[in-house]
Order: C-alpha cells, then sequence, then structure tokens
C-alpha cells in the first residue's frame, strides 16, 4: 500500500536561538513546537545562519544590496572553476603525498575548519581528497606540528630521533669510514655507542636522502681514450663468453669482431670449451676478410682458449699477429665485452635458451641485425657492414639534410595548425 511522505516542520531559526539561550522550551511548546524538537535544540550544535537585516532598507537599496551580493557570489564561483581547473589539469593531489611543512598542514586545518561553517565535513574532505583518518590524525598532532616529520613522534615512538639521524649522516658521510661497508657501519656505530638501528635502516635512509659514501677512486686511472684503428682488417678482438642454459648446462659462445667497424666477423657456439673453437672463428674471420698488405693484430685476453698450442701454431704461420691485453698493451679487451652486454640482456635474456641450437638461431639473428641493420651513434648513423666495406659515405650527409627537412616541415606543421576556433591565416 502507498504511502505518502508526511511534509516536514519548519520553524524560524530565530526561535531556535531563543531556546538555546533561554534553556526554556517552554517558549518554543507554548507556540506549537513539540516537545521533543524543543529539548532537541538543546543538545545540538547551533548551525550558522547568514542573515541579511532588511528591516531599514528600502526596496531600491534591497534591490541594489541582492545584486551586489549576486556579483560577489558570481566573482567566487568563477575563482573558484579556475582553481578547480588548475588542480585537475595540474594532477596535483594529497593521496599518498606527505606533507613535510608543520606549518603546510597547519594552513590546510584553518581553511577546512572554516570550510566546515557553510559545507560539510564530509564535503570538505571530498574536496580535498583527504581522508578522514588523515583529517582527525592532523588535528591530533597539532600540538606538535614539527616540520619535516611523516608522522607524530607521540604516534610513532620507536622511529629515530632527528639527532640519530643527523649521527648516521655524519657518519655515511665522513671521510673517516670510507674504507668500512654499510652494513658493518650499523653495527660499528653500536660499538661506539652512537646509534642502535639495523644494517637495513642505515640502507633505507642512504637511499631516501641520496647519501654519497666518500670513495673516489684515485688508482688505478681509467684510460679516457680506448684503443681506436683507422681501417678495416687492422685489429680484431677475441674473446669467449658462457651462456647457461635451463638445464644447468653450459654453451661458449666465440666470437671475433673489428675494432675499425665493429663488425663481428666470425662466430661460433659450442657446448664443450675447447681450444680448437678459437682457431676455427680466428680461421673463419680470415677467409672472409678483404686482403690487405699486412696481418690482422689480434687483441685477446690470456685465456687458455686464446693462449694454447693450436692458436699459436696459427699465430706463428703469419696470418695473424696476436697481442695479449693488459699484458702486452695497455688497453683492456673491451669492446667485444661490450658486445657481449649488449647481446646478453638486449637478446639472448629475453627468450628460454633451452638448447644449444635455440642459442645459435638467436646468435645468428641478432649478429645479422648488428652487422647489417643498426646503426652505431660512433659512425654517424652507418652500420658495421657499411663502415668496414666502405659503402656508407654517403649516410651521414643524408641524415643531415633530413633532419634539417623535418625540421622545416615541422615548423611548417605548427604553424600552419588551426582549429575552427583559431583565426584563420588570411584573416591575421
Amino acid at each position: 500500500m502507498p504511502t505518502t511522505a508526511r511534509p516536514q516542520q519548519r520553524y524560524d531559526h530565530r526561535l531556535r536561538d531563543l531556546v538555546r539561550r533561554t534553556r526554556d522550551v517552554t517558549v518554543a511548546t507554548d507556540l506549537g513546537v513539540p516537545r521533543s524538537t524543543a529539548r532537541g535544540r538543546l543538545v545540538s550544535a547551533p548551525t550558522v545562519v547568514v542573515c541579511l537585516d532588511v528591516a531599514n532598507l528600502t526596496e531600491p537599496e534591497l534591490r541594489q544590496e541582492v545584486l551586489k551580493l549576486r556579483r560577489r557570489v558570481q566573482k567566487l564561483r568563477a575563482l573558484l572553476r579556475l582553481a578547480l581547473a588548475l588542480l585537475r589539469t595540474s594532477g596535483f593531489t594529497l593521496t599518498g603525498v606527505r606533507l613535510p611543512d608543520g606549518g603546510a598542514k597547519m594552513r590546510i586545518l584553518r581553511a577546512a575548519d572554516r570550510a566546515r561553517e557553510y559545507l560539510p565535513l564530509r564535503a570538505v574532505l571530498r574536496f580535498l581528497d583527504v581522508s578522514p583518518s588523515r583529517f582527525h590524525a592532523w588535528h591530533r598532532q597539532t600540538a606538535c606540528a614539527l616540520n619535516d616529520q611523516s608522522s607524530c613522534p607521540r604516534t610513532s615512538p620507536y622511529r629515530l630521533t632527528r639527532p640519530e639521524v643527523r649521527a648516521i649522516e655524519d657518519m655515511v658521510t665522513s671521510p673517516e669510514y670510507r674504507h668500512v661497508p654499510t652494513g658493518t657501519l650499523a653495527v660499528l656505530a653500536q660499538r661506539l655507542g652512537k646509534v642502535w638501528a639495523s644494517p637495513s635502516t642505515w640502507y633505507r635512509l642512504v637511499r631516501q636522502h641520496g647519501w654519497r659514501r666518500p670513495r673516489l677512486r684515485v688508482h688505478p686511472a681509467k684510460p679516457k681514450i680506448g684503443l681506436r684503428t683507422t681501417r678495416a682488417n687492422e685489429m680484431w678482438h677475441i674473446d669467449t663468453t658462457v651462456i647457461r642454459l635451463l638445464d644447468g648446462s653450459r654453451a661458449y659462445l666465440h666470437a671475433v669482431t673489428d675494432n675499425f667497424s665493429r663488425r663481428i666477423l666470425a662466430w661460433r657456439v659450442a657446448d664443450t670449451f675447447a681450444p680448437v673453437n678459437s682457431v676455427t672463428v680466428l680461421l673463419e674471420a680470415s677467409r672472409a676478410a678483404a686482403p690487405s698488405d699486412t696481418a690482422p693484430v689480434v687483441l685477446a685476453d690470456a685465456g687458455v682458449e686464446n693462449v694454447n698450442a693450436q692458436v699459436d701454431e696459427l699465430i706463428h704461420t703469419g696470418v695473424l699477429r696476436r697481442l695479449l691485453a693488459i699484458t702486452e698493451l695497455k688497453f683492456s679487451n673491451s669492446m667485444i665485452e661490450a658486445w657481449w652486454r649488449s647481446l646478453k640482456h638486449q637478446w639472448l635474456f629475453l627468450h628460454s635458451l633451452d638448447s644449444v641450437t635455440t642459442i645459435r638461431r638467436l646468435v645468428a639473428f641478432y649478429v645479422d641485425e648488428h652487422n647489417r641493420v643498426l646503426p652505431h651513434s660512433a659512425f654517424r648513423g652507418q652500420t658495421p657492414d657499411e663502415m668496414y666495406f666502405g659503402t656508407g659515405d654517403g649516410v651521414p650527409a643524408d641524415l643531415t639534410s633530413r633532419a634539417a627537412a623535418a625540421r622545416r616541415t615541422r615548423v611548417e606543421a605548427n604553424r600552419s595548425a588551426a582549429c575552427e576556433t583559431c583565426p584563420s591565416v588570411a584573416a591575421a
């Protein structure tokens, strides 16, 4: 059976204020107000009512006052829309953001308290995008609104104090303890009676504050410029890297690269570590190399795969010359080491390495991409194949001219861009 809602009775606010002021409910009950409603006026908080005394205003003055209030409301509405548009476009929000400045929290609390006179607290918190628990926690912390505090020290009594944090910073950044690891330094601070905190706390503070240990390396001095040749097949780099398969077994990848062009001349994947593999890749590289008056110099490390009877026999034939990195040359074999890193981390480790056959297929693809497709920044856009065979001399100039043309096209497109509200170029 449908029911009709009973109309809600409303009473003059001045009668309500009279009951609160005199504490006498009979003032309202004599005028027909229910006793329960009158008694509720005594326990409820007073509500601020904005009213205008119009008793002494004439009709033109009243109209002028209404127009003035309307203009003021329109101005405030426009400013509020600007503030909301700015906040929404900038993406600013207090959700998950800590306010380390105690004064900033106090200003927000004072503004919220002033707004609560005219708006419900739920609407104020929704506008600020602050949870009620966080808002009330700020209110509890007003007595100790310290700067740079994520929470009140009273509610987090086990947190480190400011002197303890400064002591940790002094020990971390002090040259006196630069030889001590951070984890050991945490225990040493306890032995010295300075700070009692776990090593994980020390690591967290170092990471949060960006403290740097004073460990400037002095010796040995690293070379600023590596080994650079002037033509192809002047110097080669050879090295071997180990690749672990899913079943725990290992595969061994041997490769030879040209120093001038960074081209991979030959490579070989084997399931056993044998010196004959180094001889095989060197022979393949020498057979595929362009004829030259001088024998290429092979730069290798002193590993057993590069210094053995089979390789020595090949060197003695005069086809190649060998230099041992670090031992006979002050520069290291870093060029091919850098290629190992790119091959593994940018390609091999992105696949499941379940067999030697899979590794051969993946390495074959990456070597072809490296030699033929991928340009090198050191060659101003040329690929290793173009540098090795000398077929890319016009690539840098072509890229420069095409970049200039692209910039001109970009400028023209931006200047001609217009929407329906933009004035036409002819009218401008």
